[in-house]
């Protein structure tokens, strides 16, 4: 994307320019919210990938409503109001190759039998041993070195569910770290043993997709492969007269308590290529100031991205609920705190950030951490708004990240002046690495997303398993009146961590449970 269009956008956005803080009287909540998602997942928008120019339609819009309603830039970079760059990399395979030789007896193998990929831009694997290692059980670093890990596939990495986000962010994890352990101890490259449940057509559907990382980030360049058990079981000795037994045997050795790896006598050759490209996007951040910023500041967030063109046919995904919903939600909480003043002058300063990248691991959030327009330390309280408008109004309320942060006492203290319920329970937890909220947290942060949408599981799971990242995410399955819910508790919620009096802390309590550590963007995506 042209940095120019927007920086030329901004120079129309005069600081000292009049503002409007309130919308016009004949526009309702729900109208707005309304206005701003039809307009947002619009056809002209082309589902708002970063790079595109749907990032540029999509920011446009947002920089005009934020500016006239009377927020300020927030970036604090005078040479780039409002547009933080954020520059990702991407990486695409393009070339997958393998051969196996079991003594001096070449195996069979093509793309129908694995498949190749690699972290870097090219890598290569010549010859090397093929080490056993069941599960994931990591030897020595001096049994590992110079050798190939044949890793079964465990039942939590091939149990993905609900799609992308959840392959990405949740099961598979467990299979992800195996590798990556085994990496780091040593291993030249590993192969992945898959089940049956996933079939190497999904996972290299999936893989040959660009994995995309912040370009300052220390790029990897490492090499895995992912073969079919009819495969592994002749590496592992297995014939065409008892197909699948040498592989049966293995699976039961693994489950051993006293199981070791071991050299199965087959050698491996790996070679993968990918492309690289750079993008260049954006993290869009406003300010409310408040009347006393030494007091520390609250952070409202939403991504702003999504996948543009998202199947083979050439269609788009317009992501109405996720997360055009986020977006308008935090921009009308920001609209009715600014139509508040300067009778309810917030005491901290509020700043609004639309994030880019989070469909390709939370980067954008990722870039804000790294890199924040003020000191971390100094964040009060973060609210995260992702996917909402699933529910009517009048719901229950859920915290994502509840009991991971010392903010709970209080929220639930504004939802009871609100005659709101919080829901009983920590299901919603189950979403807390798959939004912009654990970047925050994983940075000490106290970050939470506090929605009537993840109260409600049965509602929530059919939109998971529907239309969720598909062309069907469209504004009218929205629920406007349930978004409209979200706007006034996150407006309470944000005015009451932002005085001073109310929530009087200077800094980041840290949480009272820490949440487990965890990847936010890793190059081992199996």
């Amino acid at each position: 994307m042209r940095a120019l269009a927007l920086v030329s956008l901004a120079a129309v956005l005069p600081v000292g320019a009049a503002h409007s803080a309130t919308a016009p009287v004949a526009q309702t909540l729900e109208q707005r919210l309304r206005a701003h998602v039809e307009t947002l997942a619009s056809p002209a928008f082309a589902g708002r990938r970063p790079g595109t120019e749907g990032e540029t339609q999509t920011l446009r819009y947002l920089v005009r409503q934020w500016f006239e309603m009377g927020l300020e830039s927030g970036t604090n970079l005078p040479g780039s109001p409002w547009f933080a760059p954020v520059e990702l990399v991407a990486r695409e395979p393009v070339l997958s190759r393998a051969a196996f030789m079991r003594g001096r007896r070449r195996l069979a193998a093509d793309e129908h039998d694995v498949f190749v990929v690699t972290s870097g831009v090219r890598n290569l694997v010549e010859s090397a041993p093929v080490l056993f290692v069941g599960h994931g059980v990591v030897p020595s670093r001096t049994e590992l070195a110079g050798r190939v890990a044949l890793l079964l596939e465990s039942k939590a990495a091939a149990g993905g569910k609900r799609g992308d986000h959840d392959e990405r962010h949740g099961d598979v994890e467990a299979g992800r770290e195996a590798v990556g352990r085994l990496l780091d101890g040593g291993a030249m490259a590993v192969i992945t043993v898959l089940d049956g449940t996933r079939t190497l057509d999904d996972v290299a559907a999936r893989r040959r997709k660009a994995g995309t990382m912040l370009a300052g980030e220390r790029l990897d360049n490492e090499i895995e492969a992912f073969v079919t058990p009819d495969m592994a079981d002749r590496l592992l000795g297995g014939t065409t007269a008892a197909p699948g037994q040498a592989l049966a045997a293995a699976q039961a050795e693994a489950e051993k308590p006293d199981f070791t790896p071991r050299l199965i006598g087959t050698t491996a050759s790996l070679e993968a290529t990918s492309t690289e490209t750079r993008v260049r996007t954006h993290n869009l951040i406003g300010r409310i100031p408040g009347r006393d910023p030494a007091a520390g500041a609250v952070l409202l967030v939403a991504h702003w991205d999504h996948f543009g063109v998202c199947t083979a046919a050439g269609a788009i995904c317009p992501g109405a609920v996720d997360n055009a919903s986020g977006v308008a939600v935090i921009t009308e909480v920001a609209r009715q705190i600014l139509a508040g003043m300067p009778q309810r002058m917030p005491d901290r300063d509020i700043y609004v950030l639309a994030t880019t990248g989070e469909e390709m691991g939370l980067l954008g959030a990722l870039a804000f951490a790294e890199n924040p327009p003020l000191p971390l330390g100094r964040i009060v309280a973060a609210f995260n708004v992702d996917s909402t408008g699933l529910v009517p109004a009048g719901g229950q309320v859920a915290i994502v990240g509840r009991g991971m942060t010392p903010l709970d006492d209080t929220v639930a203290r504004v939802l009871g002046r609100m005659r709101r319920k919080l829901v009983d329970g920590r299901a919603a937890n189950a979403y807390v690495r798959r939004q912009d909220s654990w970047v925050l947290m994983q940075h000490d942060v106290p970050a939470i997303m506090v929605s009537t949408s993840y109260a409600d599981e049965a509602r929530l799971d059919r939109f998971m398993t529907g239309a969720y990242h598909t062309p069907a995410d469209t504004p009218d399955h929205v629920n406007y009146a349930g978004m409209a819910d979200d706007v006034q508790i996150n407006t309470e919620l944000v005015r009451e961590f932002a005085d001073a009096r109310r929530y009087a802390t200077g800094g980041v309590t840290p949480p009272a449970t820490a949440p487990a550590p965890g990847p936010t963007n890793s190059a081992r995506t199996p």
